[in-house]
């Protein structure tokens, strides 16, 4: 049976307050006021008060107005019917489509189980050989891509979907300007990936708390996907919007603020969500890529530092590129060996030559003498950068490997490269 309340006691802000019993955490209420009706979702009990967070906002609602609890959480609809359809953060369509009512499933529930997950075993192809080759992407990580504002971390995010070896793409935009979530549509569109897409998209002038839903209820249906076998890749982006969304809501319930006014459960607000990645036995896997802007580029800043404890690894991206140095996925080991016999050694040996790069770079910016070797360094990084490091560059894995020694015969002598005997005799490229 449905409550109702016809007294608010306290709004503040987008945060309304009202004397109730028998409600549950998180469970959604309607909120009716002289502008219609509103939905809203309990975010704090204390007692007999109970605060609820008005989607919409707390402009126009009254202290006399009617307060509905539904009785259970917030809820999304399931089916292949999803598929190709783009949803507001609160479920809605945002395509002109129906709306979707059958097999309702709750979302924010908590993670799998450790006993049921797997180790992770299988690689997913992007076609970027800045992952595929130097920092593998695994089925079922969860990873972020560090970046700054300005950096085409959407671009890549949208490439990413549409390359991507799996079978479902679920993509979660957060505080998303209204440029890149046309962005998003326009490429999945053109690039044909959208009938394999599930895009939730929270814009910057939506309720914010809204931003909030997002990851959940893209999480939510990736997991129903994922037990139907299905390999299921979450794209969210911006998690810095989502952190920024906790905080701002954090402060008009006064709670006590943490480092730089974030509340002090982000970190197990964050990992509740990244946790969610997951090989299940005998099923399908969910694998998480995370935009995380961080302000300043500063990496200590509390959104990526709490993150960086969480996932496994992380993508810096600096200057338009996926930088070598900083970017890490620690699951790479499990899956480089079962691909091609000198995936681990050009990876290792075209990277220790790019650092030596970077190093005769230095010395000639401050005027020093160069050397045969340091010039051998210096055609090697414009190359490595020019053809592996630029977001452009579209090449399957075996040619990324096939390329990586190519440039390193063009560059230098076998014996400088620091590869081993046997793989030199294999792979080396003849010369005609």
């Amino acid at each position: 049976m449905r409550k109702v309340y016809n007294k608010i006691e306290e709004i503040s802000g987008n945060v309304i307050t009202v004397a109730a019993d028998g409600i549950r955490y998180g469970d959604l209420a309607i909120v009716t006021s002289r502008y219609g009706e509103s939905l809203a979702e309990v975010i704090r009990l204390s007692g007999e008060k109970v605060s609820l967070q008005v989607f919409s906002g707390g402009r126009g609602v009254s202290t006399g107005d009617e307060v509905r609890f539904l009785g259970h959480p917030m809820q999304v609809s399931f089916s292949d019917n999803l598929l190709g359809r783009i949803f507001d953060g609160g479920g809605r369509p945002r395509d002109g489509g129906p709306e979707l009512h059958e097999d309702l499933i709750e979302i924010g529930g908590p993670s799998v189980n450790p006993s049921k997950r797997i180790i992770p075993r299988n690689m997913i192809r992007t076609g970027i050989p800045m992952i595929d080759l130097f920092n593998t992407l695994v089925e079922s990580q969860k990873l972020p891509i560090f970046s700054v504002s300005g950096e085409p971390y959407n671009p890549l995010l949208a490439r990413i979907a549409m390359q991507a070896e799996v079978d479902i793409i679920v993509l979660g935009g957060i505080g998303l300007k209204y440029d890149d979530y046309l962005f998003f549509r326009e490429t999945l569109e053109s690039g044909g990936a959208l009938s394999r897409t599930i895009f939730f998209v929270h814009t910057a002038s939506d309720p914010i708390v809204e931003s909030l839903l997002v990851p959940d209820i893209s999480l939510a249906v990736a997991e129903k996907f994922a037990l139907q076998g299905k390999r299921v890749l979450v794209l969210l982006t911006d998690m810095t919007n989502f952190a920024d969304a906790m905080k701002e809501i954090a402060i008009t319930m006064e709670q006590v603020p943490s480092n730089r006014g974030y509340p002090g459960d982000l970190y197990s607000q964050l990992a509740s969500r990244y946790e969610k990645a997951v090989d299940f036995n005998g099923a399908g896997s969910i694998t998480i890529l995370g935009a995380t802007t961080m302000p300043g580029d500063d990496v200590t800043h509390p959104v990526p530092d709490n993150t960086g404890y969480i996932t496994e690894g992380q993508y810096y991206l600096r200057n338009g590129r996926i930088e070598p140095f900083g970017s890490l996925s620690r699951l790479k080991q499990l899956v480089n060996d079962s691909t091609r016999s000198d995936h681990r050694a050009i990876m290792d040996g075209m990277i220790k030559l790019y650092a030596a790069y970077k190093e005769s770079l230095e010395k000639k910016s401050m005027g020093f003498r160069m050397s045969e070797w340091d010039s051998k360094l210096l055609a090697y990084g414009e190359i490595f950068e020019r053809e592996m490091m630029d977001l452009s560059v579209n090449i399957p894995l075996e040619r990324a490997l096939d390329r990586g020694w190519e440039i390193l015969s063009e560059c230098f002598e076998p014996a400088e490269t620091g590869l081993r005997t046997e793989l030199i005799k294999e792979f080396w490229p003849t010369k005609e």
